[in-house]
């Protein structure tokens, strides 16, 4: 499986395209705010001739879901995240506005609902979804056991851990959720995160200042 990995907006959330040989594609996290950035991920699906399966969102929060309308239109699929992170599409606007910047457009509603165990499939990689509440209701991380990676969201990063004062969000839940969702994967799981650079689930059981 081949990972190209994107940065956009203005937090900046990573974004990660998927493909095996087949050329069939899931996509990650689609936090393309500007126009740029959304023509960035449309060229290089085009440019490769990447057919998109599966619109993946980790959770809800208005940074990685930008771009589900634009992803939506191109690519011919609906967004899919968890029912429990729904009731996030209705704040967007508030959430831009916050942070004093205009809403890009509104938000796509969800195509299907992610549940904790589903497998999704494309090409010959299946990811498999966690549940993993705490840094929101509904977050969820994807799983490749064949690749021996995650794609961790806003759940785990590389020396830290999401933050759990957002709405819905819960200190508890999200190390609970860590401790013995995550770490009980192979310590050399390489977990791609949505912000910053990748780690892996060793490095963190060892280093994570969250779990000392």
């Amino acid at each position: 499986m081949k990972i190209k990995r994107f940065e956009f907006n203005m937090f900046p959330v990573n974004c990660y395209v998927l493909a095996d040989e087949s050329c069939e594609t899931a996509i990650i996290d689609a936090g393309c705010y500007y126009k740029e950035e959304q023509q960035r991920l449309k060229e290089f699906v085009e440019g490769n001739k990447l057919t998109v399966k599966h619109l993946l969102n980790t959770h809800l929060h208005a940074d990685h879901q930008f771009g589900n309308a634009f992803a939506a239109r191109e690519f011919g699929v609906k967004p899919e995240a968890s029912q429990r992170d729904e009731f996030l599409l209705a704040g967007l606007a508030t959430f831009c506005k916050s942070f004093g910047f205009p809403i890009n457009e509104e938000p796509a509603q969800l195509g299907h609902c992610i549940t904790d165990g589903e497998i999704i499939r494309f090409g010959e990689t299946e990811l498999e979804a966690i549940s993993v509440p705490g840094h929101s209701p509904g977050s969820m991380v994807f799983y490749c056991k064949k690749e021996r990676c995650l794609f961790s969201g806003d759940t785990l990063f590389k020396g830290s851990i999401g933050r759990a004062d957002l709405e819905g969000g819960n200190f508890d839940d999200l190390r609970e959720s860590i401790a013995t969702k995550l770490f009980v994967l192979p310590d050399d799981t390489v977990v791609y995160p949505g912000h910053g650079n990748e780690t892996t689930i060793g490095y963190e059981k060892m280093n994570n200042p969250f779990f000392r």
